[in-house]
């Protein structure tokens, strides 16, 4: 899948080793980098394992429409489709099997303030 990421900031960030390390620390960055291969490797989202250790779900509520793979706990990589528009299936929802393209928006705890 094609990549891009939300912000120039974010992009050089994740892009650069040594940043990833100092912003993140040696455990993560090495989980962001494997992470980030398996999205650019899967040539659209559906091939992306559901599954530990990415487990790729889609997000609900004030998130609707992002995804997340998992990082180390709680941490998680929030993403969303970047197509316009975005491809739906029959039942009006992402057809992850169109879609070839992401932003990545953020490396959060989204659960924090619930």
């Amino acid at each position: 899948m094609d990549i891009s990421f939300k912000t120039k900031q974010l992009a050089k960030t994740l892009n650069e080793e040594k940043a990833l390390r100092q912003t993140y620390g040696d455990r993560m960055a090495k989980v962001i980098m494997t992470r980030l291969a398996v999205l650019k490797n899967a040539p659209t989202l559906s091939l992306v394992p559901s599954t530990k250790p990415e487990r790729r779900h889609l997000l609900t509520g004030r998130r609707k429409g992002q995804y997340v793979v998992d990082l180390v706990h709680p941490m998680r990589l929030v993403f969303e489709p970047d197509h316009d528009p975005v491809p739906r299936a029959d039942d009006g929802g992402i057809d992850a099997d169109k879609v070839t393209a992401i932003v990545v928006i953020e490396v959060a705890d989204y659960h924090k303030g619930r």
